[in-house]
């Protein structure tokens, strides 16, 4: 298997652009690998983008912000309201959002849903990223659900036991408004990171996987 490296050399520190439709899809989906680059990457920088944050869910996205990310590392969070599951009739406004966004940040990492995800809001914010940054690393995350639209990914980011164990711990903390749903469980999240650990011969067992449709080397 080849590993790549997302080291940057010089003084700049390295630019990630995190995407998400709702307050929670961020840490489902990348929230191991953002503690890993943190701890790796001592100066990076975040810009925070969650489209559909209002009311209770609003307060724990900044919550969870904080928790993965602190304010150290933090550059900029936008939360836009937006509503759950009608983002496709208004995709015109939700372009608007992106065209604005790339004025602001020119990232070196992108973080966004899949495109073939079953959810319509996450398939319009994937194909909208794709549409706005055309010359970034885009890695689309999974986030598992009722729908079953898992897949083969072909991008893994091996975890570390603190790393794993610690996204769980904060997702439950942070997202209290979503521990009746019968899928928001540790459980779920611990079993899709062991799957994708066992795919990728992670060290620790553990690991988060991506989709990528272009990268160079």
């Amino acid at each position: 298997m080849i590993s790549l490296s997302l080291n940057k050399s010089g003084k700049k520190p390295l630019v990630v652009l995190c995407l998400g439709c709702h307050s929670d899809d961020i840490e489902i989906g990348c929230g191991g690998t953002i503690l890993r680059l943190i701890a790796e990457q001592h100066s990076c920088r975040f810009h925070w983008v969650v489209f559909s944050a209002i009311g209770v869910r609003k307060t724990e996205a900044q919550r969870a912000a904080k928790l993965f990310v602190g304010s150290k590392h933090l550059e900029r969070i936008q939360l836009n309201k937006f509503r759950d599951g009608f983002m496709p009739f208004v995709a015109a406004d939700i372009k608007m959002t992106f065209e604005k966004l790339k004025k602001m940040v020119s990232p070196d990492i992108i973080f966004t849903h899949n495109g073939k995800d079953a959810h319509q809001d996450h398939r319009l914010i994937s194909e909208l990223t794709w549409n706005t940054f055309r010359n970034h690393l885009i890695l689309e995350y999974e986030i598992p659900k009722y729908d079953g639209d898992l897949g083969r990914p072909n991008v893994f980011v091996p975890l570390e036991t603190a790393h794993y164990e610690n996204k769980v711990k904060f997702l439950l903390d942070a997202f209290e408004s979503q521990r009746s749903k019968r899928w928001f469980q540790k459980e779920t999240f611990f079993a899709l990171m062991r799957l994708r650990g066992m795919e990728c011969n992670s060290p620790s067992g553990h690991a988060e996987a991506f989709y990528a449709r272009k990268i160079t080397l």
